[in-house]
């Protein structure tokens, strides 16, 4: 056993096993994450990023090896509401106010109507979205309808927070101001959060942790701590060790483009 919160042993992952289409998505996945870390997955396109994050939540089955979080199988981990999920389209009901949004998946599991508005306030307070409550999805903009996305997904106080891309459509500015405020949010939930990005700046100004991916197959090549100091802001990126570290990940992706040629 083990105090890993998301642990992986030889996992792979195949699509159509069997037949002419077969590709094999994840090969040879060995990787822990532990408590209120912070781990970023990095990588070219079609790499297998996405699908690692679902298999992790049990979103996709893996083909072979184990998959276990909080102890428990994924599915079980599923079952038992151990995950939030955030995506990067936000995915709210245009026809629910934005304190219905976020009260969905507390409906869903049935709390009482004191509890749902009690914790509604709590994550929209989290999220800075509070007096926007009463306003429509279509009255807001990308990031703060993604600021709602993250307040549902914690709305149940799960202990994982998987997130696929959530900030890759919207302008940089926005995309930099979301990053401080999601560091804000892990800081006081101390959720443990699986990120999937495509920006190098990203993964390390928000991570504990990078781990770089091989192209498909994809293969963990390199596990990169990131020690800057927390809490991070906006003079982190001018960190001396901030332009060491992006160099290190980058470095890690050009090896690994070098070796697929």
């Amino acid at each position: 056993m083990t105090d890993a919160v998301v642990l992986l042993d030889d996992v792979n992952k195949t699509f159509g096993r069997g037949t002419v289409a077969q590709v094999q998505a994840l090969r040879d996945i060995n990787l822990s994450i532990g408590q209120n870390e912070f781990v970023s997955l990095i990588g070219p396109s079609g790499c297998g990023k996405s699908t690692l994050l679902r298999v992790i939540g049990d979103l996709l089955p893996a083909s072979s090896g184990q998959v276990q979080v909080n102890g428990k199988e994924a599915r079980q981990a599923r079952l038992d509401r151990d995950y939030g999920m955030v995506f990067q389209a936000a995915t709210l009901y245009d026809w629910r106010t934005v304190a219905k949004n976020v009260q969905l998946p507390l409906e869903l599991m049935k709390y009482t109507k004191e509890k749902k508005e009690q914790r509604t306030q709590e994550m929209l307070e989290l999220v800075e979205l509070s007096d926007f409550a009463s306003h429509y999805p279509w009255q807001l903009s990308g990031g703060m309808q993604q600021r709602v996305a993250i307040a549902r997904a914690l709305a149940f106080e799960p202990s994982i927070l998987l997130m696929d891309e959530p900030f890759g459509a919207l302008d940089e500015m926005t995309r930099e101001r979301l990053n401080l405020e999601l560091l804000d949010i892990w800081r006081k939930t101390k959720t443990t959060i699986v990120f999937v990005t495509h920006s190098i700046t990203e993964a390390v100004f928000l991570s504990t942790r990078v781990i770089v991916m091989s192209a498909r197959p994809g293969r963990i090549t390199q596990d990169i701590p990131i020690d800057l100091p927390q809490p991070r802001g906006v003079d982190t990126r001018e960190n001396v060790r901030f332009f060491e570290l992006e160099t290190q990940v980058r470095e890690a992706l050009r090896a690994n483009k070098r070796q697929a040629q």
